[in-house]
């Protein structure tokens, strides 16, 4: 489904599920206004933390992102890891120009959606930015029976140094059931068809750096929702999320936190350049 389908759905989405108490008002107001300013967003500047479930330990990951929304272009660069990605939908819609010591300091273009790109990797870079909580939230709805019932609106915090509304989503009926892999499918489009969530899958079934397509008749545990529980902090000022993490039956799976976030920045066309002077490419 694709972040603009989302957007289109989410008030359909929202008017199929009862408001029966009175915190649902404000919380369904919260959320709308949350896809809003996701919507509305041109670029945006931030840092961010990523913490993710392998399958032997958790991996965190420090990156610094500059995005443009519409023509997509993104520069990421992980100073610790000396990695640096650049990407640009104008120029090159299916590659990015990629620079790591894994490859030798040398640039080369990969596959963002490819078995290098994405390994050990919950997301590829085309879900940087927002999109990606918009469409976990508006997928959370559209699986869960109960919708907007399970989710709690906590009130105001601080987080990252933010003031925050703090929204979280539980639902005790999450389990695991049997699923038959059909002819030529994939873990992605198993999430797609079932409508979960896809990393979740592959951490349950030893699946992690599978890209390619299963063995058909095979038997796969995969989640009955789209995940457990969620938390997530929303900027009160700008209404964009600035923390979310998300949980299986087990533990906390994976958590973002963004810091020095800068909306509609003007960015020129050497912020998506190789030549840039502060690029190493």
């Amino acid at each position: 489904m694709k972040t603009y389908t989302i957007f289109f759905l989410f008030p359909i989405l929202l008017s199929l599920f009862p408001a029966p108490t009175p915190a649902d008002p404000k919380l369904t107001k919260i959320i709308h206004q949350l896809f809003d300013s996701v919507k509305n967003m041109r670029s945006v500047q931030y840092k961010v933390t990523a913490v993710e479930r392998g399958l032997n330990e958790f991996h965190t990951v420090h990156s610094e992102v500059k995005l443009q929304c519409k023509p997509r272009k993104v520069y990421l660069v992980n100073p610790a890891k000396k990695l640096e990605i650049l990407y640009n939908s104008q120029t090159d819609a299916d590659k990015a120009l990629v620079k790591s010591p894994t490859l030798a300091f040398v640039s080369i273009k990969l596959d963002p959606t490819g078995n290098i790109m994405r390994k050990n990797q919950h997301y590829s870079i085309h879900e940087l930015g927002f999109d990606f909580i918009i469409k976990a939230l508006a997928l959370i709805i559209s699986k869960d029976p109960e919708g907007l019932a399970n989710f709690t609106l906590h009130g105001k915090c601080i987080k990252n140094n933010r003031s925050c509304y703090l929204l979280e989503y539980n639902n005790n009926q999450f389990r695991y059931i049997n699923y038959t892999v059909g002819n030529k499918e994939t873990v992605s489009l198993i999430a797609g068809k079932l409508i979960v969530n896809e990393h979740i899958i592959r951490y349950k079934n030893n699946l992690i750096n599978d890209f390619s397509y299963l063995k058909s008749g095979s038997i796969l545990k995969v989640p009955n929702l789209f995940l457990k529980r969620a938390v997530v902090y929303i900027d009160e000022k700008t209404m964009l999320p600035i923390s979310i993490s998300i949980f299986d039956e087990k533990e906390m799976f994976e958590t973002y936190d963004f810091t020095e976030i800068e909306v509609n920045k003007n960015f020129t066309e050497m912020d998506f350049n190789r030549k840039n002077k502060d690029y190493h490419f």
